[in-house]
């Protein structure tokens, strides 16, 4: 897994939900719109965060997404595994972790391998510990800063 425009783009759009969670559903045009994602990259993103049950969609006239869990009860890895997969950055955390990459089978004999395994622990320890109700909190200060 590479963290890409698709992990960030998801992250932003989740926010979003949780910014406007007591507002109800909110269409993926209105945060394409408000956050300056391309429409059709979000409808993909989207469709992974509801397949990987991050997001509900709801369907009529005043349908959307909305959050399927409380903000407080999802955390950054959460948001960037459902769209890109299990956080491995590295070959060597491949095969640390037995996927089915195969990783790298130098590992055992190679001086920078503890170097990409220890970096990878200390990112999934940072997006593990992060949950959305935090960085709506942030970004609706960011927001309100922008309006005036």
């Amino acid at each position: 897994m590479r963290l890409t425009t698709r992990s960030e783009y998801a992250l932003i759009a989740v926010i979003d939900l949780a910014v406007a969670a007591d507002e109800g559903p909110v269409s993926t045009r209105d945060i394409a719109d408000r956050r300056e994602i391309p429409l059709k990259f979000l409808e993909q993103i989207m469709h992974a965060l509801r397949q990987e049950g991050i997001v509900t969609s709801i369907r009529g006239a005043h349908g959307g997404f909305v959050l399927s869990k409380d903000a407080r009860e999802i955390t950054v890895l959460d948001v960037v595994e459902a769209v890109e997969g299990p956080l491995t950055p590295t070959v060597c955390d491949a095969a640390k972790e037995g996927t089915s990459s195969g990783g790298c089978s130098k590992q055992s004999s190679c001086a920078a391998a503890h170097v990409w395994i220890k970096a990878s622990a200390a990112l999934r320890d940072e997006f593990s510990s992060i949950t959305l109700d935090q960085l709506a909190t942030n970004q609706k200060s960011f927001d309100v800063n922008v309006q005036h």
